[in-house]
């Protein structure tokens, strides 16, 4: 299905109307308590932001320990490729603080006592809560490939948040070599950011083509398909031939063990891979005050009530955004945003004893496949007769093939950044 500007419209329409379609007006109520968020990222600060929005008598608390340091891993591929800077990924919380009324503490979160209603921090202080909002994002297991730990991607990097390691990714690349070999381990489902690994080749390509244009580009995957597939192998053919080659499980792409030392990738076939730079992507889990707390299943995620985010395993507490199981819903920085709008509005009605309403969820997602062409994919959800999260049959879409869009898409997808930013932080 083609998705035009106007469905795209549709879409950004149905995610503001979020409130409604949950069922909370956006007058005040009165309920009073104290909700606690962790996590603020895309789901946290939107959760705290609405909460006070649906019901300003309500007190939130936001915690996060980077607040004075945060950048957002949406866009953080194109700092990567040359087109951004990392100050452009850099947000602000002042408008949450001073416009919303929401309480900031950077600190970190030691842990939680879900029957007590208290969350344990850092530096000593405990907090009581009414309801409790977890949205840590994602940990990485680092430990699931063997010679792969935190040190060893100090030097094997991963750049799955935003950061440091984004900026020692993009001087990585500088340093390479003109006919050098850029490996990319691709992590296993489920995981954050579905296109990022195979937008990251796009905009990495971009930069090589124009200034190390001898140089290749090998994915190691060990998933047989991967999110937008047709649009990015026909964008990688049309815009650098040759120069990106996707390995898949059937060519032995599932890597088991990396040598920081030999700067080689090995994998389950026993194939020795030599690269100039390796950027290690390992398999992720929920983050780790979710584990930690015992609200993840064996698979390393935390089940919800998809109709409200409640624990399935803790009452009161809230898990949303990548650490969570919402159905079809990406692990994405818009999943994410519309998970928090929904859970806000079920805290707001629970608090004031009200029964949750009927819930909508939007993602829509774009991926850059150089520095002036973009594509995309959308999707509208909602609940099934058993409150699980299902497509809308016949909803959403991605971009038309053949690169019709590609260059429209692109100024969507800034227009979409600066949007959700703003929906989110502003």
């Amino acid at each position: 299905m083609t998705l035009s500007r106007r469905s795209f419209l549709k879409l950004a329409g149905a995610s503001a109307a979020l409130g409604a379609l949950t069922g909370c007006a956006m007058e005040p109520r009165g309920a009073g308590g104290h909700v606690v968020v962790v996590g603020g990222g895309f789901g946290g600060a939107a959760a705290a932001k609405y909460i006070r929005r649906l019901d300003p008598s309500i007190k939130v608390t936001l915690i996060d320990a980077n607040l004075s340091n945060y950048y957002t891993c949406p866009f953080s591929n194109l700092v990567l490729g040359g087109q951004m800077e990392m100050k452009d990924l850099k947000v602000s919380f002042d408008a949450l603080r001073d416009k919303h009324g929401v309480q900031l503490i950077e600190d970190h979160v030691d842990g939680i006592d879900a029957d007590k209603r208290t969350v344990k921090l850092k530096s000593g202080k405990t907090l009581g809560y009414d309801k409790l909002v977890l949205s840590p994002g994602i940990e990485l297991s680092y430990e699931k490939i063997a010679g792969y730990s935190k040190d060893v991607a100090e030097k094997l990097p991963h750049a799955w948040k935003a950061g440091a390691q984004t900026t020692l990714l993009r001087k990585q690349l500088e340093a390479m070599k003109d006919g050098g070999t850029f490996v990319m381990v691709a992590p296993p489902n489920p995981y954050r950011c579905p296109p990022g690994p195979y937008e990251r080749a796009a905009v990495v390509a971009d930069y090589l083509k124009k200034h190390k244009p001898k140089s290749k580009i090998i994915i190691l995957d060990p998933k047989d398909k991967f999110s937008k597939q047709g649009l990015f192998m026909e964008a990688w053919e049309t815009l650098y031939p040759g120069m990106i080659d996707w390995v898949g499980p059937d060519r032995g792409g599932v890597v088991t063990a990396v040598d920081a030392g030999s700067m080689t990738v090995t994998t389950k076939d026993g194939d020795k891979i030599k690269a100039d730079v390796i950027n290690v992507i390992p398999p992720m889990q929920a983050g780790k005050i979710v584990t930690a707390s015992g609200l993840a299943d064996d698979k390393g995620w935390a089940p919800v009530n998809q109709r409200t985010f409640e624990s399935s395993k803790a009452k009161n507490v809230y898990v949303i955004g990548d650490s969570c199981i919402a159905g079809p819903v990406p692990k994405s920085g818009y999943g994410a945003n519309s998970e928090a709008k929904i859970a806000a509005a079920s805290i707001v009605n629970a608090l004031n004893g009200a029964e949750p309403g009927d819930p909508k969820f939007v993602n829509t997602c774009y991926s850059y496949v150089s520095a002036q062409d973009a594509i995309s994919v959308a999707g509208v959800y909602e609940l099934d007769a058993e409150n699980k999260i299902i497509e809308v049959k016949g909803s959403g879409g991605v971009s038309a093939k053949e690169g019709k869009n590609w260059k429209a898409e692109a100024i969507f997808a800034k227009g979409w950044y600066e949007g959700i930013r703003q929906d989110t932080w502003g």
